[in-house]
Protein backbone atom coordinates (compact mmCIF):
# COMPACT_ATOMS: atom_id res chain seq x y z
CA UNK A 1 0.00 0.00 0.00
CA UNK A 2 2.69 2.34 0.98
CA UNK A 3 1.77 6.11 2.48
CA UNK A 4 -1.12 8.11 0.87
CA UNK A 5 -0.73 10.23 -2.62
CA UNK A 6 -0.52 14.26 -1.48
CA UNK A 7 -2.83 16.56 -2.44
CA UNK A 8 -3.62 17.53 -5.71
CA UNK A 9 -1.38 20.56 -7.40
CA UNK A 10 -2.78 23.57 -6.42
CA UNK A 11 -3.45 22.42 -2.62
CA UNK A 12 -2.30 24.47 0.22
CA UNK A 13 -0.53 23.54 3.37
CA UNK A 14 -1.27 27.04 4.87
CA UNK A 15 -3.94 29.59 4.71
CA UNK A 16 -4.12 31.24 2.07
CA UNK A 17 -2.59 34.55 2.20
CA UNK A 18 -0.25 33.51 4.96
CA UNK A 19 2.86 35.16 2.65
CA UNK A 20 1.21 38.28 1.53
CA UNK A 21 3.23 41.18 1.43
CA UNK A 22 6.80 38.96 2.52
CA UNK A 23 9.44 39.01 0.15
CA UNK A 24 11.26 36.02 -0.48
CA UNK A 25 14.16 34.86 -1.91
CA UNK A 26 15.20 32.20 -3.75
CA UNK A 27 18.41 30.96 -5.09
CA UNK A 28 17.86 28.82 -8.28
CA UNK A 29 14.49 29.47 -8.44
CA UNK A 30 13.97 28.77 -12.28
CA UNK A 31 13.77 25.20 -12.46
CA UNK A 32 13.58 22.48 -10.69
CA UNK A 33 12.65 22.12 -6.75
CA UNK A 34 13.46 25.65 -6.71
CA UNK A 35 10.91 26.54 -8.91
CA UNK A 36 8.41 24.41 -6.67
CA UNK A 37 9.22 26.07 -3.85
CA UNK A 38 9.05 29.44 -5.20
CA UNK A 39 5.70 28.36 -6.54
CA UNK A 40 3.97 27.26 -3.39
CA UNK A 41 5.21 30.76 -1.96
CA UNK A 42 3.78 32.68 -4.84
CA UNK A 43 0.32 31.10 -3.92
CA UNK A 44 0.22 32.16 -0.70
CA UNK A 45 1.22 35.49 -1.44
CA UNK A 46 5.01 36.18 -1.32
CA UNK A 47 6.33 38.81 -3.29
CA UNK A 48 9.13 36.80 -5.19
CA UNK A 49 12.87 37.57 -5.91
CA UNK A 50 14.77 34.42 -7.66
CA UNK A 51 18.17 34.39 -8.11
CA UNK A 52 19.85 32.63 -10.61
CA UNK A 53 23.25 32.29 -13.03
CA UNK A 54 21.49 31.58 -15.71
CA UNK A 55 19.20 33.57 -18.07
CA UNK A 56 17.45 31.29 -20.04
CA UNK A 57 16.34 29.88 -15.79
CA UNK A 58 15.29 33.50 -14.65
CA UNK A 59 13.38 33.33 -17.38
CA UNK A 60 12.04 29.97 -16.67
CA UNK A 61 10.44 31.52 -13.60
CA UNK A 62 9.14 34.79 -14.70
CA UNK A 63 6.98 32.74 -17.35
CA UNK A 64 6.22 29.88 -14.72
CA UNK A 65 5.45 32.13 -11.63
CA UNK A 66 4.57 35.53 -12.79
CA UNK A 67 0.66 34.01 -13.79
CA UNK A 68 0.25 33.01 -9.75
CA UNK A 69 -0.39 36.96 -9.06
CA UNK A 70 2.49 38.48 -7.00
CA UNK A 71 5.08 40.27 -8.01
CA UNK A 72 8.10 38.24 -9.66
CA UNK A 73 12.21 39.77 -9.77
CA UNK A 74 14.27 37.75 -11.17
CA UNK A 75 17.53 39.04 -10.47
CA UNK A 76 20.80 37.83 -12.28
CA UNK A 77 23.20 36.26 -9.75
CA UNK A 78 26.39 34.04 -8.94
CA UNK A 79 26.15 32.84 -5.72
CA UNK A 80 29.88 32.28 -5.71
CA UNK A 81 30.77 36.13 -5.53
CA UNK A 82 30.05 38.48 -2.45
CA UNK A 83 29.51 41.55 -4.37
CA UNK A 84 26.95 39.92 -6.70
CA UNK A 85 24.80 38.46 -3.89
CA UNK A 86 25.13 42.12 -2.21
CA UNK A 87 23.83 43.58 -5.42
CA UNK A 88 20.98 41.25 -5.69
CA UNK A 89 19.97 42.02 -2.41
CA UNK A 90 20.11 45.88 -3.30
CA UNK A 91 18.24 45.23 -6.08
CA UNK A 92 15.59 43.04 -4.24
CA UNK A 93 15.26 45.81 -1.52
CA UNK A 94 14.97 48.46 -3.90
CA UNK A 95 12.27 47.39 -5.75
CA UNK A 96 10.52 45.12 -3.39
CA UNK A 97 11.62 45.57 0.13
CA UNK A 98 14.68 43.77 2.24
CA UNK A 99 13.88 39.50 1.86
CA UNK A 100 12.47 38.35 5.15
CA UNK A 101 12.71 34.70 3.96
CA UNK A 102 15.67 33.24 2.17
CA UNK A 103 15.69 29.77 0.63
CA UNK A 104 19.02 28.78 -0.39
CA UNK A 105 18.40 26.34 -3.10
CA UNK A 106 21.01 26.64 -6.13
CA UNK A 107 23.75 24.18 -5.30
CA UNK A 108 25.99 22.09 -8.07
CA UNK A 109 26.41 18.39 -8.56
CA UNK A 110 27.21 15.77 -10.77
CA UNK A 111 28.57 12.27 -10.13
CA UNK A 112 32.14 10.81 -9.85
CA UNK A 113 34.75 8.32 -7.94
CA UNK A 114 36.58 10.59 -5.75
CA UNK A 115 39.83 10.16 -7.44
CA UNK A 116 38.72 10.65 -10.41
CA UNK A 117 37.79 14.68 -9.06
CA UNK A 118 39.94 17.24 -10.38
CA UNK A 119 40.75 19.88 -7.60
CA UNK A 120 38.48 22.76 -10.06
CA UNK A 121 35.54 20.10 -9.83
CA UNK A 122 35.96 19.79 -6.69
CA UNK A 123 36.02 23.80 -5.86
CA UNK A 124 33.62 24.27 -8.11
CA UNK A 125 30.46 22.21 -6.01
CA UNK A 126 32.41 23.42 -2.67
CA UNK A 127 32.22 27.06 -4.06
CA UNK A 128 28.61 27.29 -5.09
CA UNK A 129 27.16 24.69 -2.87
CA UNK A 130 28.58 25.83 0.23
CA UNK A 131 30.04 28.42 -0.18
CA UNK A 132 27.01 30.33 -1.67
CA UNK A 133 24.82 29.53 0.70
CA UNK A 134 26.90 31.14 3.28
CA UNK A 135 26.93 33.97 1.39
CA UNK A 136 23.43 34.39 0.69
CA UNK A 137 22.93 33.51 4.76
CA UNK A 138 25.57 35.85 5.56
CA UNK A 139 24.33 39.21 3.60
CA UNK A 140 20.32 38.40 4.61
CA UNK A 141 21.71 38.01 8.26
CA UNK A 142 24.03 41.29 7.97
CA UNK A 143 20.57 43.30 6.67
CA UNK A 144 18.07 41.84 9.57
CA UNK A 145 20.81 42.73 12.08
CA UNK A 146 21.22 45.80 10.96
CA UNK A 147 17.85 46.76 10.49
CA UNK A 148 16.81 44.92 13.85
CA UNK A 149 14.12 42.96 12.05
CA UNK A 150 13.37 38.93 12.10
CA UNK A 151 13.88 36.72 9.03
CA UNK A 152 13.41 33.03 8.39
CA UNK A 153 16.48 30.97 6.36
CA UNK A 154 15.92 28.00 4.87
CA UNK A 155 18.80 25.56 3.52
CA UNK A 156 18.31 22.98 0.90
CA UNK A 157 20.40 19.94 1.99
CA UNK A 158 20.71 16.59 1.56
CA UNK A 159 20.60 13.28 3.43
CA UNK A 160 24.32 12.28 2.63
CA UNK A 161 25.43 14.98 4.92
CA UNK A 162 24.36 12.65 7.65
CA UNK A 163 25.22 9.20 6.06
CA UNK A 164 28.28 10.31 3.21
CA UNK A 165 27.62 9.83 -0.37
CA UNK A 166 29.67 7.15 -2.49
CA UNK A 167 30.42 9.15 -5.64
CA UNK A 168 29.09 12.01 -4.74
CA UNK A 169 32.30 13.44 -2.07
CA UNK A 170 32.36 16.91 -3.17
CA UNK A 171 28.82 17.68 -3.23
CA UNK A 172 28.26 15.29 0.64
CA UNK A 173 30.79 17.42 2.07
CA UNK A 174 29.97 20.45 1.51
CA UNK A 175 26.20 19.46 2.44
CA UNK A 176 27.13 18.60 5.69
CA UNK A 177 28.38 21.74 5.47
CA UNK A 178 25.07 23.35 4.75
CA UNK A 179 23.40 21.23 7.68
CA UNK A 180 26.01 22.66 10.38
CA UNK A 181 25.95 26.34 8.79
CA UNK A 182 22.32 25.35 9.73
CA UNK A 183 22.86 24.72 13.04
CA UNK A 184 25.38 26.82 13.61
CA UNK A 185 23.55 30.33 12.51
CA UNK A 186 20.27 29.08 14.02
CA UNK A 187 21.86 29.44 17.75
CA UNK A 188 23.94 32.66 16.90
CA UNK A 189 21.15 34.34 14.99
CA UNK A 190 18.14 33.49 17.30
CA UNK A 191 18.74 35.92 19.47
CA UNK A 192 18.19 38.57 16.21
CA UNK A 193 14.75 36.67 15.44
CA UNK A 194 16.21 34.72 12.94
CA UNK A 195 15.11 31.38 12.55
CA UNK A 196 17.80 29.09 10.38
CA UNK A 197 16.53 25.26 9.41
CA UNK A 198 17.35 22.81 6.58
CA UNK A 199 15.24 21.05 4.00
CA UNK A 200 16.23 17.23 2.66
CA UNK A 201 14.12 16.25 -0.24
CA UNK A 202 14.28 12.63 -1.16
CA UNK A 203 13.78 11.23 -4.32
CA UNK A 204 11.94 13.72 -5.92
CA UNK A 205 12.24 13.83 -10.03
CA UNK A 206 12.39 17.10 -11.91
CA UNK A 207 14.64 19.13 -14.48
CA UNK A 208 17.61 19.58 -13.06
CA UNK A 209 18.47 16.29 -11.87
CA UNK A 210 21.63 14.90 -13.13
CA UNK A 211 21.34 12.95 -16.32
CA UNK A 212 22.78 9.49 -14.45
CA UNK A 213 20.03 9.49 -12.00
CA UNK A 214 16.97 10.40 -14.58
CA UNK A 215 18.64 7.66 -16.59
CA UNK A 216 18.63 5.31 -14.19
CA UNK A 217 15.20 6.35 -13.19
CA UNK A 218 14.10 6.16 -16.23
CA UNK A 219 15.11 2.53 -16.95
CA UNK A 220 13.79 1.33 -13.33
CA UNK A 221 10.48 0.32 -12.98
CA UNK A 222 10.77 -0.84 -9.74
CA UNK A 223 11.71 2.53 -8.47
CA UNK A 224 8.52 3.32 -6.18
CA UNK A 225 9.27 -0.19 -4.51
CA UNK A 226 12.51 0.58 -3.68
CA UNK A 227 11.27 3.23 -1.39
CA UNK A 228 9.89 2.68 2.09
CA UNK A 229 6.58 5.08 0.83
CA UNK A 230 5.91 2.70 -2.23
CA UNK A 231 6.01 5.79 -4.40
CA UNK A 232 8.77 8.84 -4.94
CA UNK A 233 8.11 12.10 -3.86
CA UNK A 234 6.42 15.26 -5.61
CA UNK A 235 7.71 18.74 -6.04
CA UNK A 236 4.83 20.22 -3.82
CA UNK A 237 5.54 18.51 -1.02
CA UNK A 238 8.70 19.60 -1.08
CA UNK A 239 7.10 22.95 -1.54
CA UNK A 240 4.91 22.62 1.16
CA UNK A 241 7.76 21.66 3.78
CA UNK A 242 9.82 24.74 2.92
CA UNK A 243 6.54 27.24 3.34
CA UNK A 244 5.78 25.53 6.66
CA UNK A 245 9.38 26.05 8.19
CA UNK A 246 9.64 29.93 7.36
CA UNK A 247 5.52 30.54 8.22
CA UNK A 248 4.11 31.69 11.63
CA UNK A 249 3.28 28.55 12.00
CA UNK A 250 6.95 27.36 12.62
CA UNK A 251 8.46 29.95 14.80
CA UNK A 252 9.65 27.72 16.87
CA UNK A 253 11.49 25.19 14.98
CA UNK A 254 15.41 26.56 14.07
CA UNK A 255 18.32 24.52 13.88
CA UNK A 256 16.55 21.84 12.64
CA UNK A 257 16.71 19.88 9.32
CA UNK A 258 13.27 18.64 8.11
CA UNK A 259 14.12 15.23 5.57
CA UNK A 260 11.07 14.94 3.15
CA UNK A 261 11.75 11.07 2.07
CA UNK A 262 9.20 8.58 2.92
CA UNK A 263 12.16 7.52 5.16
CA UNK A 264 13.94 6.45 2.44
CA UNK A 265 17.37 7.36 4.03
CA UNK A 266 16.79 5.51 6.95
CA UNK A 267 15.73 2.45 4.95
CA UNK A 268 18.08 -0.73 6.13
CA UNK A 269 17.87 -4.50 5.18
CA UNK A 270 18.46 -7.61 7.21
CA UNK A 271 21.71 -8.26 5.05
CA UNK A 272 23.41 -6.31 2.82
CA UNK A 273 23.83 -6.43 -0.82
CA UNK A 274 26.90 -7.45 -2.95
CA UNK A 275 29.25 -4.84 -3.29
CA UNK A 276 29.43 -2.63 -6.51
CA UNK A 277 31.93 -0.22 -7.06
CA UNK A 278 31.15 3.47 -7.52
CA UNK A 279 33.22 3.09 -10.71
CA UNK A 280 31.43 -0.10 -11.48
CA UNK A 281 28.20 2.08 -11.25
CA UNK A 282 29.01 4.56 -13.16
CA UNK A 283 30.48 2.43 -15.92
CA UNK A 284 33.72 3.58 -15.99
CA UNK A 285 36.87 1.34 -16.28
CA UNK A 286 39.86 0.79 -13.67
CA UNK A 287 41.33 4.28 -12.42
CA UNK A 288 44.49 4.91 -14.42
CA UNK A 289 46.56 7.93 -13.06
Amino acid sequence: MGLPEPPPLGAAALPAGTFDGTVVLVTGGGTGLGRAIATEFARLGAHLVVASRKPEHLAAAQEALAPLGGPVLTVPCDIRDADQVAAAFDRAEAELGLPSVLVNNAAANFPSPAEDLSPNAWRTVVDITLNGTFLCARELGRRHLAAGSPASIVNVGASYAWTGGPGFAHSAAAKAGVKNLVETLAVEWGPYGIQVNGLVPGLVPHQDMTADIRENLDRNEATARSQPALRIGHPREIGWAATFLASPYGRFISGHTLVVDGANWQRRALTNPPVVTVRDQLGRGPFEP
